[in-house]
Order: structure tokens, then sequence, then C-alpha cells
């Protein structure tokens, strides 16, 4: 990786730095920047100044150049031979998520199932809710941490003990996991509406369908743990409501927060309609300081008839009213729609028994043996034959082994490891094909979240089904995350010209999340590196394929799926694992699925603006676009050129500047 960085360092700083365009009669600019290293995303590759009036580029090249553009009212700013980047483009993040207050708030800190009734308790303590108030935690570490003891040893036991008078609802870090206390499992109502709480009984009858997204304990009963819609059995404001109202208080921290970490231009990649009222706000105020794209979600489940129902064509008139009403905005555009394939493939080696993922499979999820070592991580002793006669035995009568303490001491596993999970899709395969088509066949773009791989089949389906029935594959159709997908599935990917949103940062190895997915889709031992990331091997060759999508013919685009693992959309961070495939401190996933820099650039700026149908307008500094740049801390060209590219990670920005005006500047730049 470093051979690649250096040659393209060497082509770069070989370009002569030209002028893009140098009218005959330029009148004097509204600002000038000069002394500094400009990335353009663009041809020349660098240049050392550039030009803006009326909040667009009209000069990008050498300094030389700029004397045309000087006059009296001209403001100079002088980036002191710092890098300059386009301004970033993040193609997967939830923005009005990022937004912060006084809130009951883990950080995606990793803590031991003691140490996070400790701060639930901390957070009773400190916000005082009467009793029967709910609690809403934020920021919980669904892949880090979660050690269980004696005392404490499920999600539910932890949450009890931290709060046994008010309903506790623990909102996973990734929004697809979450955990709630007796309390508030208490409060479940079924389809009729009634009140009948979740309860071995109640999961057997009122709530089967959702038995795969609710984790267990051995004898049957709620551990706790609810992810995905099973969330909504217990609580109704699932989506993150604290941070809607903090952001329509506050509009302004979302612009903030991009800005701060030099983004200006997002799609909003699961925009609700709850959400609307923040973006007015900062379109009214003038405060919406980045190009915005929105991905209207319309949940299938929650959009029915009176008879019951999917209200497809109900759906499609709020979407096609949502794109008219910013059709001329030149801000904020409503032209994408999200479709959910499936939910996530992470599941708890802690509990017992183990919790399954449920991102949809193309083979059953595994059902390792785990034990506890000295460190607090699991460690795989075994695998259960699902294909035994004896688990064979157990799926047909069920009801002859509730005696899990004797099961167990007999055969070393717990009788509900003999079940058999593919995951699940997040709807119907037909509700997908039918979602896609319709939209499609109303100018929409697609944008799937599709974790395994099975989910990415029915996705390619879904999209070239809906192309047929168009005849339209001009639109930018595309994929979040794809965690796993098979290679003739990235031949068809490459083929339809698909675009995919990673965040580059997941492509990393280490003990703890490794732990979590490894041993249900492959076999392994032990929790070591050496057993973990096998190379050949399904998990290494199949999971984030970011350089063979890319060679295939797909066009990768950076997203952070921020407030995801963190607040903070940290690009820099990303982009840096693009190129190295870990983690700082952290093992290497599989090297050879990484970018070259100057990919990973791209795939944050240029790429990103044509992923969106706007690089006529922004994604790169050329004539014409508008002026959204950042300053940058340190020159990541020459970090990468010298064998140094995880110092990218620590990038800061010192400056962000849009349509020709400064939005942000970091206090390090301020002195």
């Amino acid at each position: 990786m470093g051979n690649l960085a250096r040659r393209f360092w060497s082509v770069a700083i070989g370009l002569q730095a030209t002028a893009v365009a140098l009218p005959a009669g330029a009148a004097p600019a509204d600002l000038v920047l000069t002394h500094a290293r400009i990335y353009t995303a663009a041809g020349p590759a660098l240049a050392g100044a550039l030009a803006a009036s009326n909040g667009q580029i009209v000069y990008v090249g050498d300094e030389a150049g700029l004397k045309r553009y000087l006059g009296p009212h001209t403001r100079r700013v002088d980036a002191g031979g710092r890098l300059v980047l386009p301004g970033l483009v993040d193609s997967h993040i939830h923005p009005v998520d990022l937004v912060s207050g006084d809130e009951c708030d883990l950080l995606s800190a990793p803590r031991s199932l003691r140490q996070l009734s400790a701060f639930v308790r901390a957070c009773i303590a400190h916000f005082h809710p009467p009793a029967g108030r709910w609690l809403h935690v934020q920021g919980w570490s669904i892949a880090y941490g979660n050690t269980p003891d004696a005392e404490y040893p499920t999600l539910r036991a932890a949450l009890d003990r931290a709060a046994p008078d008010n309903p506790v609802y623990l909102m996973g870090d990734d929004g697809h996991h979450a955990a709630f206390n007796s309390a508030a499992m208490a409060l479940a109502v079924n389809a009729q509406g009634h009140r009948v709480g979740l309860s071995r009984a109640t999961l057997a009858s009122d709530f089967s369908k959702y038995r795969l997204l609710i984790g267990v304990d051995a004898q049957g009963e709620p551990a706790g743990e609810l992810n995905e819609e099973a969330q909504y059995l217990v609580n109704r404001d699932y989506m993150n409501y604290n941070e809607l109202q903090i952001a329509l208080v506050h509009p302004e921290r979302l612009p903030h927060a991009l800005n701060r970490a030099g983004i200006t231009a997002v799609l909003d990649a699961a925009a609700a309609p709850e959400a609307n009222p923040v973006y007015e706000k900062l379109l009214a105020s003038g405060q919406l300081t980045a190009h915005v794209t929105l991905a209207q979600y319309f949940n299938p489940d929650e959009n029915r008839d009176a008879t019951g129902h999917i209200d497809y064509a109900g759906m499609v008139a709020r979407a096609l009213a949502m794109r008219a009403r910013y059709a001329t905005n030149p801000l904020l555009r409503a032209d994408f729609v999200k479709i959910y394939a499936d939910g996530v493939v992470e599941g708890d080696p802690f509990a017992r028994p183990p919790t399954l993922g449920n991102a949809a499979m193309l083979q059953p999820y595994l059902q390792p043996i785990f034990s506890i070592d000295a460190t607090g991580h699991p460690s795989v002793t075994g695998y259960v034959d699902t294909d035994s006669a004896l688990c064979r035995e157990v799926r047909e009568h069920a009801e002859r082994y509730r005696d899990v303490a004797d099961f167990s001491s007999v055969h070393g596993f717990l009788p509900a490891q003999c079940q058999l999970s593919m995951g699940q899709l997040k709807d119907d395969r037909e509700v997908i094909f039918e979602m896609a088509r319709r939209m499609h066949l109303a100018g929409f773009n697609l944008h799937i979240h599709v974790i395994g791989d099975r989910a990415a089949r029915t996705a390619l389906d879904a999209i070239e089904a809906a192309r047929a029935a168009d005849g339209n594959s001009a639109t930018h159709d595309s994929f979040a995350h794809l965690q796993f997908v098979q290679p003739e599935d990235v031949v068809r990917l490459g083929r339809d010209h698909l675009y995919v949103a990673f965040t580059f940062s997941w492509a990393t190895s280490n003990t703890d999340y490794d732990l979590t997915v490894v041993p249900f889709v492959q076999h392994m031992s032990g929790n070591s590196a050496e057993s973990r990331i096998v190379p050949g091997s399904y998990y290494y060759e199949n999971s984030y394929p970011v350089r063979a999508v890319r060679n295939a013919g797909g066009i990768v685009v950076g997203g952070s799926d921020a407030p995801v693992s963190t607040r903070d959309p940290q690009p820099f961070v990303n982009i840096a694992v693009a190129v190295l495939r870990h983690m700082p401190g952290d093992g290497a996933l599989n090297a050879h699925q990484a970018l070259s820099l100057r990919e990973a650039l791209d795939a944050y700026t240029i790429e990103g603006a044509r992923f969106l149908g706007r690089e006529r307008e922004f994604g790169s500094l050329e004539l014409g676009k508008s002026a959204d740049f950042i300053i940058v801390d340190r020159d990541l060209l020459a970090l990468a050129a010298s064998g140094k590219t995880e110092d990218i990670a620590r990038t800061q920005v010192l400056e962000t500047w849009f349509r020709g005006q400064r939005v942000y500047r970091a206090a390090a730049a301020a002195r």
C-alpha cells in the first residue's frame, strides 16, 4: 500500500498546477485562497490557489494567476502551506441523530454488565425520573464489553438492579439492538393492542413472529435484548426521540456537527417525516451549511390501509410530495428512498444460549459453544451439531426438553442451541420487490441497507426487476454497508454499476467485535487472531469487499453511518482504514480489499457528489462549482507517501468553507 501511495504522490507533484480557466476580463473575486496545497479531486490534481465569487469557484491554479482576481474588497485567506481538500461528502449518515444534549449516554464505551448497571443507576440518581417514567440510555456498545458475572448474568438482570421502578430503554449504538428491563418488558403490547408483557409464554404465542429478534435465557424467558422491530413491542417511541427533540430546539447543532468534521454534503440515510421540521428551521434561518439529500424512509408495516394491506400508493404519493417540495431548493433534495433488506449480523456470545444475528444469510448460522477466558473474552470450545439426531429430536419435540439444567449437564449445550436460523429479511421478499418497483417507477434512486449475503442477493434481484419494469438504469441505486456478499453477486453489482456506501472503519479485526460475528458464520476454536481471521475462509474473502466491488465496476463512496458507534462522523479515520484495512492497534481484516489514498479521498469527495447526482455543483474544486473546501492540520498525501498512513486517522479540520463562507474554525486555527 505504501508503494501505491508513493506512486500517486510522484504523479501528483509532477503535475503542473495551472489554472482551470483564465478569463480575459475577470472581475475582482470575493475570496482568494493562497499559500495552499489544494487537492482538487479533478485534473490537475494539485493547485496552489483558488478564487471564488458569489459562492462559486472562478479560478483554480497557481498564485501568479490570481492577480486579475484581486480587488480592494477581496477577502484574502492564507492557508499557511497546509493541505486543502474539497468539502467532504458523507454518503450515509443520520444527521439529526448527531445532535446531543444533557442525556444519559454511554458514548459507546465498553462496560461489563456490572459496570453498565452502575452507570444506569447513576443516571437514575442524576435525572430523578418518577416511578414509572421511562429512562432512555443511549450509546450502548453492543459489541464491546457486556461481560456477565454471577450477580449480573443478563442484560435484564443488570437493568433490573439499576432501575427496579422505571422502565429502561437501553439503545444500542448501531440502531438495531436494544435492551429493556422487566418494568419495560411488562408493557409489551400485542397485535390486538392488549398489554400482555414479554414472557416465555407470549413469545410462543402473541410474539412468535419476533422470536429470532429477542434474546432469551436458559429457561426461555426474555433476557432483555430486543432487536430490530421487536423494540416496537415495548417502546413505540423507538426513533431517537431525545435527539429529535433537542434538534428541534437547537437545529444549528446539526450543521455544526457536520462542518466540524469537514462535511459539506450528506445523504440523510433514513429521513423520517418527523425530522423534516429540523431542516425547515435551518433553511428558514439560513443556517443550513451543507448540501443535504434525503433518503426518505417509509416502514411498510406502519403503512397499511384499513384492510391491513400495505399502502404502496400512499407511500409513493408522500415521497413524491416531499421531492416536489424541494425540487428547486439549492440546498435540500429528496430524490432517494431508503429500503431495509435485513438487519445486522452481530450475535451475543455472552448470552446463554448465545443470541444469533438476524442478517439474512444464504447458510444457517452456526451454534458455537462458548466459555469465558481469564481476560473476560468469549472463547469457542466447540459447536452444536444441529443436524444430529438429538437436535432433530429437540426441534420436533421441544416440550420434552424443558429441564435445561439436566440437558446441559449431559450434552454440554442448551436445547435452544439446536435452533436453525438463516436470519431474516426485514420484510417479505415480495414486499421489498414491490417497494423497489413502485419507487423506481416514480423516478426515485433506491438506497438499500444490506448486511447479509442473502439480503445482498435479494436487493440485487429487486433492483434489477425494478429497472426491467421501467427500463431505467440511469438512477443512482445503491447499497449501504454490504458486510457480506458472494463473489458472483459482486460481479452483478459491478455490471449494474451500483453505488456502495461503505463505512471503511468497520473493516478491521479485533477480539471483541470478531467474536460477535465470526464464530456464528464459520468454525473456529478459542479466540486467537489466527483462528478468527483465516485467509481463504468465508469471513476473510467475503466481508466488506471494497476493492472487489470497485474492480467489478461498482462505485465506492464513503459513509460514516454516524451516530452508529460514535457521533463523530470521523471521515479521516474512515479514509485511513480504507487504505490500511485496520484501525490503529487492531489487526488487518483482508488487506487485499484496500483502496489507494486517492481512491479513498475521491470516495469522500467527487464520487460522493456523483452518487448524489450533484457532481456539477460540488465534490471537487473546479471552475463553476460551489466553493466548499476544508483546511486540515496535516498533509495526508505526504503521510501516505512516507508510510505513515495511520497518522491520517488523527487529522483535524482547521477550517470549513461552504459556498465561499467560513462556517467552522477550530480553536487551534483561531490562535
